[in-house]
């Protein structure tokens, strides 16, 4: 986040994003309360005028702390239905100049023991510009920052990720 920031982008962060990231590298931060209130916020920025490359990294706070710590697996459905609802009327609003990266922090499986993160394999969707294709099964959360840095043109010394661009 603090290279991108360094760099001149703009960095937005939805939901708890500001709190994971500490407010370090988030040039704007739009905390919500729940899934709806994320992807409302997705939803006005996107119709926002950008005049500069922009990040707009969002966490919807529900499938975590509501339903994915608590063992709701009822309520963890419903959320995914209704993301689902919603996620249909996001990508035909995508251009060709627009990079989505859907993911996780962690693994939460509602019906799990306990109320601690999981151990599942943690969800990576991407949306490059062009022919769609499949990613397959990484090695390591660190591909999302090797991407972003691809992406924007920054600096990718010392990061232990690659690329999903250079998955071909």
């Amino acid at each position: 986040m603090n290279r991108l920031s360094d760099a001149g982008i703009e960095t937005v962060g939805v939901g708890k994003i500001g709190d994971i990231f500490s407010g370090s590298g988030i040039a704007r931060s739009l905390p919500t309360a729940n899934n709806a209130a994320g992807c409302a916020a997705m939803d006005a920025l996107l119709g926002e005028e950008v005049t500069r490359p922009r990040l707009i990294f969002t966490n919807l706070v529900d499938f975590d702390s509501l339903y994915g710590h608590r063992r709701d697996p009822a309520g963890y459905a419903g959320a995914l239905l209704a993301f689902d609802e919603w996620f249909g009327r996001l990508l035909p609003r995508l251009d060709d100049e627009t990079l989505l990266l859907l993911t996780a922090d962690h693994g939460n499986d509602p019906t799990w023991t306990g109320t601690d993160h999981t151990r599942e394999r943690v969800p990576l969707l991407a949306k490059f510009p062009g022919e769609p294709r499949c990613l397959g099964v990484r090695d390591s959360f660190a591909d999302v920052a090797a991407t972003l840095a691809e992406w924007f043109g920054v600096s990718n010394e010392g990061l232990a990720g690659r690329s999903l661009g250079a998955a071909g």
